[in-house]
């Protein structure tokens, strides 16, 4: 199967600490994939290793195929179609919600933006109501929708997403992951995941991979993972270490 993203013997970190050990993963095109693992398995990493937000000290990252390898975040955004959601909240504030959605396009041009950003809105009936209020003035999960929205306004074929329950209700949370799945289903979109809430994760994604020490040490689909009576034990700290971010 197609290859979206393929990292190649990657090894990553912060300053002198080295987070990933020669890691060797594949995400396939237009399917969502779940990382999973222990506190400081690497999950976080990946995803900011991929986005050219941390160095990568040996071996190479592939997308579509072709090495971007040291590629710049900006580059990865424009030239290459891939938009990441950090964790947490990373809005402004006391902007209006159709002002941090201008300035989450503000690579495409007033024009274009301007053009996306009811197509956008269409999929967030409860932001649009809000467009004009402060984004510190929306709940949690409005604010997590905002901020989907404004990566949504690149047409990004690849979505990376970092804990995007975190601080959500249990009915949001699910109206995020039903959009994951329909950018996955309907648009193509290769979406890479770190997700704590990893049952409910597991039951929309199509492939899992556990992390463990910066190493893989399995992948395979999201749905025998879940069925495995091990799930616990093998992946998350044994049960008793919630699967938090690296």
């Amino acid at each position: 199967m197609d290859a979206a993203i393929e990292f190649q013997d990657v090894v990553a970190g912060y300053g002198d600490f080295m987070i990933l050990n020669k890691l060797k993963l594949r995400a396939t095109r237009g399917k969502i994939t779940l990382l999973i693992g222990p506190n400081g398995a690497g999950k976080s990493t990946v995803l900011k290793t991929l986005f050219g937000l941390l160095k990568v000290r040996q071996g190479r990252v592939l997308l579509q195929g072709e090495d971007i390898t040291g590629a710049s975040a900006r580059d990865l955004l424009v030239k290459h179609g891939v938009a990441f959601v950090p964790q947490g909240r990373n809005l402004f504030g006391q902007l209006s919600v159709y002002e941090n959605l201008e300035l989450g396009g503000i690579t495409l041009g007033t024009r274009i933006t301007r053009e996306r950003i009811p197509e956008v809105l269409s999929l967030f009936p409860r932001v649009q109501e809000r467009l004009h209020s402060a984004a510190s003035s929306l709940s949690g999960g409005e604010q997590k929708q905002l901020e989907v929205g404004r990566a949504l306004l690149l047409r990004p074929r690849v979505l990376l997403i970092d804990e995007p329950s975190i601080g959500l209700s249990p009915l949001v949370v699910q109206d995020v992951f039903r959009l994951l799945r329909k950018l996955a289903d309907e648009q193509g979109v290769t979406v890479l995941m770190v997700e704590q809430n990893v049952k409910s994760a597991l039951k929309m994604a199509d492939d899992a991979i556990a992390l463990e020490a910066g190493r893989l040490v399995l992948h395979k689909p999201a749905d025998e993972l879940l069925a495995d009576p091990d799930i616990e034990r093998l992946f998350l700290g044994g049960g008793h270490v919630p699967a938090a971010i690296a």
